[in-house]
């Protein structure tokens, strides 16, 4: 690789006879190479993945497995737990007894995978790791007994040595454990409430008492880029973090109240970001419907719903699904979520003068195939958006309606005429996330009545529907991930047709269930039928009180 000189690894050689210590060890020593290039070097020669432990967070029960003094020995961390397998960042990868010894304090037929770091961060960070509290009761224990600093110098180290440092990350550590999309802590006049929203719906977790909240805030905006000072504007921010092989960024978004500073933390997380079509959750015929869609070279695409039922989601699975070397895919958001390869993906930013229509014009220039905008908010993007798709562009974009035909008046309101939407619209699809029953303790009753006149079902024949009963799987809410359920607008000529006349929307509804059209309350009734999830967190998500 050409790292070092003949003559360097002529003494390297006459060392190592002397020493008799590794040759990898005695280039280091004498200062031939860093530890970070004999790390990378071991990475790409053994195949293994090089990790860095800087800026990760690794999880309390896996310290408790491997002492210190055997971490220590061997120069091994562990790292992180995924099903059976334990990833272990070691100096030494080819160290046939550091792996013999900490396979013993592995659980039964656990996998060991070695990552690639160096002596000097394994060190660091067995001293940073080990000998500390990591639960947030200990640590709220250890605040309330002890006197700490609470200056932006102490808050502003990496090191764990300040408990408020921990208590922040352990905040975040478990919210990402417990699946939970947003953490939301909320000054009140006493206390801090401390929420998580999980599968849609905000949960209480705990409170803090209100003398911590001062140095918990200034902490979250250290690391997140904010100005520590300033407590009178809204402010916004991000940081990002490692656990085991899953990298996660953190949106901050910090709101002056009357009782301080309420803070709110999106989580991403990039290992679940992108999934295929077929893990969207659409119907078989709603599958082959999109399918279908996506084969026309021309026109628009629009994904429909409230914010945070997953649109972005479903279009990153579509873009990655069409995405190749034969295509140019450009995208424009607000901001950049998820980092896709062989995309080209743009960000709208506030104060540099290029807003989505802008952003559109100059994409026009880059010769794309494919064309993603973000969110159509106002009539200078609905028109570019329109011109795009107009001169032989495919284009995928957001919309905030409440169903899928809802779309054509929402972008005639935004000055689109119905001559410009006839031809050039491929199709609407409108969703929203619905929770789903935990598969662990969820059981079967038979259909009231009332729950079959909802369903269109006849209540002499009353089929079997799921109910939540609540387990520590689920966290005692019967509920355990979510599920979307879908609408499907294809667009075709005669539909187009029916745009261009003013047809009412009843009647563009109707003529569309020729072509495949399943109103989104049936799609979801179809799977409370499957038993995937129940009439309450669909009547939650999807207004079916005309069917009451």
């Amino acid at each position: 690789m050409g790292l070092i000189s003949k003559d360097q690894l002529q003494v390297a050689l006459y060392e190592k006879k002397r020493t008799n210590k590794l040759m990898g060890t005695l280039l280091v020593d004498l200062g031939f190479i860093t530890e970070a290039a004999l790390s990378a070097v071991l990475a790409s020669s053994s195949g293994y993945e090089k990790f860095d432990l800087q800026g990760t967070v690794i999880e309390p029960e896996l310290l408790k497995r491997i002492p210190k003094e055997v971490a220590l020995r061997y120069r091994v961390l562990p790292v992180a737990m995924e099903g059976n397998s334990m990833r272990l960042a070691m100096a030494d990868i080819y160290d046939v007894l550091a792996l013999d010894q900490t396979r013993k304090y592995a659980p039964a037929g656990c996998e060991i995978l070695p990552l690639v770091s160096s002596e000097a961060e394994i060190l660091q960070a067995i001293d940073q790791f080990y000998g500390y509290e990591f639960s947030i009761d200990g640590i709220l224990r250890e605040l309330e007994t002890g006197k700490h600093d609470i200056s932006a110098s102490a808050l502003a180290g990496e090191g764990y040595v300040h408990p408020l440092v921990r208590l922040v990350n352990a905040i975040v550590l478990d919210a990402v454990k417990t699946g939970a999309s947003d953490i939301h802590l909320e000054p009140e006049g006493a206390f801090v409430r401390l929420r998580y929203r999980i599968d849609g719906v905000m949960q209480q977790i705990r409170t803090f008492h209100k003398d911590h909240w001062p140095a918990i805030s200034h902490r979250i905006k250290i690391v997140s880029g904010m100005n520590i000072a300033d407590k009178l504007n809204p402010q916004d921010g991000r940081f990002g973090f490692s656990m085991g092989s899953r990298k996660i960024d953190f949106r901050v978004a910090c709101l002056p109240t009357v009782h301080g500073e309420n803070i709110v933390i999106r989580i991403l997380d990039k290992s679940r970001a992108v999934i295929s079509i077929d893990k969207l959750g659409l119907s078989e015929s709603n599958r082959k419907l999109l399918h279908k869609l996506i084969l026309r070279p021309e026109g628009i695409i629009i994904v429909t719903g409230p914010t945070g039922s997953g649109k972005t989601t479903t279009l990153y699975a579509v873009l990655s699904h069409i995405n190749s070397l034969e295509r140019n895919i450009m995208t424009l958001e607000d901001p950049v979520e998820y980092e896709v390869q062989l995309m080209r993906q743009g960000q709208v930013r506030e104060g540099t003068g290029m807003n989505f229509a802008d952003g559109v014009r100059a994409m026009l220039r880059q010769d794309p195939d494919v064309i993603f905008i973000g969110e159509v908010r106002d009539t200078a993007t609905a028109s570019m958006a329109l011109r795009a798709s107009m001169t032989g562009h495919q284009i995928y974009t957001t919309l905030h309606t409440n169903d899928a035909a809802g779309a054509i008046p929402r972008l005639h309101d935004l000055g689109l005429s119905h001559g410009l939407l006839s031809g050039n619209m491929i199709g609407v699809l409108a969703q929203r996330l619905v929770r789903k029953l935990c598969v662990e303790c969820s059981t079967k009753r038979p259909a009231t009545p009332e729950e079959c006149a909802i369903m269109g079902l006849d209540a002499a024949r009353p089929p079997e529907i799921g109910q939540s009963v609540g387990c520590p799987e689920c966290r005692f809410t019967g509920y355990k991930g979510r599920l979307a359920v879908h609408e499907i607008l294809p667009m075709n000529r005669v539909l187009d047709e029916m745009i261009l006349s003013g047809a009412s929307l009843v009647d563009v509804r109707n003529e569309a269930k020729k072509y495949g059209y399943i109103p989104i309350a049936e799609d979801g009734i179809a799977k409370i039928l499957q038993g995937h999830i129940s009439l309450e967190s669909l009547g939650r998500a999807v207004d079916l009180t005309d069917r009451m």
